[in-house]
């Protein structure tokens, strides 16, 4: 009975569980099709119907066209092994999407309008907290910083933020178990913790130590109203309403209208300015008199500004007003020290490095609008640039080199050469003629007969071919000699060369492989004298045949390489003349493509057929049938060759 009640509470706890995980299931649809109708106002083409038949296709290959097919985003995970069996007719892409999630247990994950599949991993009963690893970037040197926190702890993401960026961030207490999602990608790092904490209703404080305090809205406060800086409130203000209408400066449309606040825990003061056709020099002026800052002139200000600043430190309202002018300024100890860009006292010096790329071509890059005025000069030895002339346009120069400097990838292009040379020759015929001397018989006749036969051997024969017959065909001289041919010559060649070449992107690969042939030439000069003398001079020339080629990789952003090729085969051909250049032929085409990052493409054959067919004989006799044989000699070449190049770039970092 006891056995019987333990397996009851059993079932009872699994079917309970079922329950759960089913009712967990369908909200998580619920959700879905709700974001899938919420996504449907900015894109239209998931209210768009479909008709498709598909039988045997790859989910990755389904939702890849119909992503093309209604302008989606979507993003697949690669390791989903679906193959989908289904028609549709009729029927809306969200409802065909929602269908899919169901059938396969896929999980999306919407970023703006991107919609992200994978399998869906139920999640863990007890652990609340996500198995992923928390993503935070950050780049010291441009402020730069990128999260990916996907429900988080807020004490967590805290943690890894501070020991990522080493900018001490805190929360005030309670917050520490709080659930935050965000993605930001590439945001100064003010802005992205402050709007990380606008998306999970929280707000942002700086304290004057530069310590970033992130705590709960309160009732009626918006957390995007911008960083909020402790010691802001109990301000002291001074409003001051100058009309330039009577200033003899100004024309009679100016308006100058300043306010100073004061900040009574700090001591700052911060200028609100609002001007209208009003002289720089009467701004400068006014402001300077009511902070009580002391200036030195170098020369005299000229032009009006029209500005709307609002409360910003008198470093920063010098920048802004002086902006676009000839005129700059500096700091000397408390005295500011204003004037024209050029003159001396003014000028800055400032050495920018280049942290990930090399300095060749960046002083050509500059616009020169940026460097009117400015002296750019480059230094090798440290990989950086000297810029002299006005510390604004300086810093304009070296926002600029900063955006540019940035990793510069490397392609490693692969090369794999394939030539399959085919020849095959006849050769047949008798040969007959005088030597300087007496011939021996000598020659093979396997696998080929090439046999010369001297004066003797050709006696006998002629002695035994008249021992039957009433004619004497007489002899032959001792230097007499005769030559028979009956050869076939039959070879097949493969080549097989796999060089590696490594550039920058952008740049130029090449790669040559050939040979080199030398031929002569004879000149012949009369020296005038009362005896005249010839002169011979031979020269030895050379004639290249080489395979060349030309590959020039560009990177682009989604790891694809664009390839310019430019092919040149050029290879000798037939036999060379006694006193010439041997004869060659020239094969070139210029592609440009695109594949893959460590895809392999084919170039295709470049195929090359020469046939060749000599003779010579006795005039008359070396025609007719039969007899042609012993008073003729010829020659048959047929060659071959098929070039295949295959190219495989794999683009390094």
């Amino acid at each position: 009975m006891k056995n019987s009640f333990i397996q009851f509470l059993i079932l009872g706890f699994l079917v309970l569980i079922s329950f759960t995980t089913q009712a967990q299931q369908e909200d998580r649809f619920v959700v879905m099709e709700k974001k899938l109708s919420e996504l449907a106002s900015d894109v239209p083409g998931l209210n768009e119907k479909v008709e498709f038949s598909v039988t045997g296709a790859s989910l990755q290959e389904f939702l890849g066209g119909l992503a093309s097919s209604h302008e989606l985003n979507i993003s697949i995970d690669p390791t989903l092994q679906v193959r989908i069996y289904n028609r549709f007719s009729n029927e809306k892409v969200s409802n065909v999407i929602l269908f899919l999630a169901r059938e396969y247990d896929l999980d999306i994950l919407f970023v703006g309008t991107i919609m992200s599949f994978k399998k869906y991993v139920p999640p863990a009963v007890k652990d609340v907290v996500p198995l992923h690893e928390i993503l935070v970037k950050y780049s010291s040197y441009n402020d730069l910083m990128t999260l990916d926190l996907r429900s988080d702890t807020l004490e967590k993401v805290v943690k890894k933020i501070t020991q990522v960026t080493r900018k001490n961030l805190i929360l005030t207490s309670g917050l520490g178990s709080k659930i935050v999602s965000v993605y930001i990608e590439d945001m100064p790092f003010e802005s992205a913790i402050n709007k990380m904490a606008y998306a999970n209703q929280l707000k942002l404080v700086k304290t004057e130590d530069n310590f970033f305090v992130l705590k709960a809205i309160g009732e009626g406060e918006d957390g995007l109203d911008g960083l909020t800086k402790v010691g802001d409130k109990n301000k002291k203000k001074t409003n001051k309403s100058t009309g330039t209408a009577n200033s003899p400066m100004s024309n009679a449309s100016g308006e100058l209208n300043i306010e100073i606040e004061e900040d009574s825990s700090t001591g700052n003061k911060y200028i609100t300015l609002n001007a209208v056709n009003v002289p720089i020099n009467q701004v400068l002026k006014e402001v300077t008199a009511e902070l009580g800052v002391s200036y030195f002139l170098f020369s005299e200000i000229k032009g009006n500004t029209t500005s709307n600043i609002s409360r910003v430190k008198f470093d920063n309202f010098l920048t802004y007003l002086l902006q676009g002018t000839d005129y700059t300024f500096k700091l000397d100890g408390p005295l500011y020290l204003i004037g024209d860009r050029k003159i001396e006292g003014l000028r800055a010096n400032k050495v920018i490095q280049l942290k990930f790329r090399s300095l060749d071509a960046i002083n050509e890059i500059i616009p020169a609008e940026l460097k009117k005025g400015v002296e750019v000069k480059e230094f090798k030895e440290l990989n950086s640039i000297l810029v002299s002339g006005s510390l604004p346009q300086i810093n304009e120069i070296e926002a600029f080199i900063s955006a540019l400097d940035r990793v510069v990838p490397m392609v490693m292009i692969e090369v794999l050469l394939l030539d399959i040379r085919k020849n095959k020759s006849v050769k047949t015929g008798i040969r007959a003629g005088l030597g300087d001397s007496t011939v021996k018989t000598s020659g093979t006749f396997l696998p080929g007969i090439d046999v010369t036969l001297s004066s003797s051997n050709v006696n006998e024969f002629l002695s035994w071919l008249g021992t039957n017959n009433v004619f004497n065909l007489g002899r032959v001289t001792p230097n007499f000699y005769m030559t028979l041919s009956a050869l076939e010559n039959n070879s097949n060649a493969e080549v097989r060369s796999t060089p590696k070449l490594s550039t920058l992107n952008g740049h130029d690969a090449s790669l040559s492989i050939g040979s080199t042939r030398y031929y002569s030439v004879k000149t012949q000069n009369v020296l005038n004298s009362l005896t005249p003398q010839t002169v011979v001079t031979e020269q030895y020339n050379s004639v290249q045949a080489n395979l060349g080629i030309n590959i020039r990789p560009v990177v682009s952003g989604d790891d694809q390489v664009t390839l310019t090729i430019d092919v040149s085969v050029t290879d000798f051909i037939g036999d060379p003349p006694s006193s010439g250049p041997p004869p060659s032929s020239t094969n070139q085409f210029k592609s440009i493509i695109r594949v893959k990052n460590e895809e392999m493409i084919v170039l295709g054959g470049l195929e090359r057929t020469e046939k060749s067919e000599t003779g010579s004989g006795v005039p008359l006799l070396s025609r007719i049938p039969v007899i042609k044989w012993l008073f003729s000699s010829k020659s048959k070449a047929k060659n071959k060759l098929v070039s295949v190049v295959f190219i495989k770039p794999t683009i390094i970092y």
